[in-house]
């Protein structure tokens, strides 16, 4: 099985790193209050991204119990201002959905035999990624199913998925303002956290594995 990591993972880690770097660019500017608040944001960010990519390659449980051959597909899951891959997978009379980083392979599967194992999901060469723990419950929201034959694999670029991901920060400039009004900061402070805060959420889309089809 291929490990080949890139197509799913390289996207979130780029939005990670760019979000730390959003978050040191503030430090030179920041008083003892807002150094502080950066660093908890900081250790946050680093925190889940770690918990994550632990989901992802298997050194944390994502909470699948089948091992071997099993029936899957995918299904885009579209709730509120959230878009992910899940595959659902059945083994026996038990159905259940693991979310997974987006990798354009995902597009184009159609119902298959998928390999677990203790570690990993594959199709084939392909490897997929959990973004998430198992849910034993249909996902919330609509579910709109995969084409019934194989088609091209789609490109999505990065500028496409950081406008979809940007789309939570709408809240950003809610979050500075709170920050203004609690901690007495001026402009400075306010364009400080509405740009963290919108760094933020962005990230937060990304490492979750949000779906740009």
């Amino acid at each position: 099985m291929s490990t080949g990591p890139a197509n799913a993972l390289t996207y979130p880690l780029l939005v990670t790193s760019g979000t730390l770097a959003v978050i040191a660019a503030w430090v030179p500017f920041a008083d003892i209050d807002q150094l502080s608040a950066l660093a908890v944001v900081a250790l946050a960010v680093l925190a889940y991204t770690a918990y994550q990519l632990g989901l992802a390659f298997g050194v944390l449980p994502a909470g699948l119990v089948a091992t071997g051959t099993v029936r899957g597909r995918r299904v885009r899951q579209q709730y509120r201002l959230v878009s992910r891959s899940w595959l659902e997978i059945s083994s026996g009379d038990r159905v259940v959905w693991q979310p997974v980083f987006y990798d354009p392979a995902l597009s184009t599967l159609t119902p298959t035999d998928l390999e677990l194992t203790g570690r990993s999901i594959g199709d084939g060469n392909t490897r997929f990624y959990p973004s998430g723990r198992v849910r034993t419950a249909e996902p919330p929201g609509k579910l709109i199913d995969n084409p019934s034959r194989p088609t091209d694999p789609p490109a999505y670029g990065i500028p496409r998925r950081l406008i979809l991901d940007i789309q939570p920060a709408i809240g950003a400039p809610l979050v500075g303002l709170l920050w203004v009004y609690v901690m007495n900061g001026g402009l400075g402070a306010f364009v400080a956290t509405t740009t963290v805060a919108a760094a933020t959420f962005t990230w937060l889309s990304a490492i979750r594995g949000s779906d740009p089809s």
